[in-house]
């Protein structure tokens, strides 16, 4: 490991411990040269996740850009860096649970817009006017309200499609409501 500092490579581990979300390890080293400190981090090198974009090409996710994103979408609004990092390591842990290796570009903004719309609406409607590729007011307008009828946390549910009731023999049974 080279020190950032005066690039030697001559350092000793002073003090090892687990990250925050327990996917790292935290390391504080001391130069043995200058005798500076500084951190690195261990982590396990997951397997490649590309993004699929909508003209087809694949990119390989990047959990910064998708960082960066939010920050723009978040800039002079009261959310902490923290909360953004949140929602891009929660974003990033599904993906990768999943185990695919690919995964379209739609699928990802919604995942954020989704998580981003409880948050802060005016950060939703941001992330949503570049997402969304609005072409006018009039699209922008029509996301404004729906955030205005159904503000987070009040939204419907998509309507579920009802399940046709059988009989014994796999028949479809029908409503009879006793008229």
């Amino acid at each position: 490991m080279k020190c950032p500092f005066c690039g030697a490579t001559d350092n000793k581990v002073v003090d090892s411990r687990e990250s925050e979300t327990g996917e790292a390890i935290r390391r504080r080293r001391q130069c043995l040269s200058c005798g500076k400190r500084f951190t690195t981090y261990e982590r396990i090198e997951a397997p490649p996740l590309f993004v699929v974009k909508k003209d087809g090409r694949r990119e390989e996710f990047s959990h910064q850009k998708l960082l960066g994103g939010l920050l723009v979408a978040s800039k002079k609004r009261e959310l902490s860096p923290s909360q953004l990092e949140a929602i891009v390591d929660d974003i990033e842990n599904v993906l990768r649970g999943r185990n695919a290796s690919e995964v379209p570009s739609l699928e990802v903004g919604e995942m954020v817009m989704e998580r981003l719309r409880e948050l802060d609406e005016i950060a939703y409607v941001r992330f949503a006017s570049v997402y969304r590729s609005f072409k006018d007011v009039k699209d922008m307008r029509a996301t404004i309200e729906d955030v205005l009828a159904h503000p987070p946390g009040t939204r419907p549910e998509p309507p579920r499609r009802p399940r046709k009731r059988r009989d014994a023999e796999g028949r479809e049974l029908s409503l009879d409501l006793g008229k």
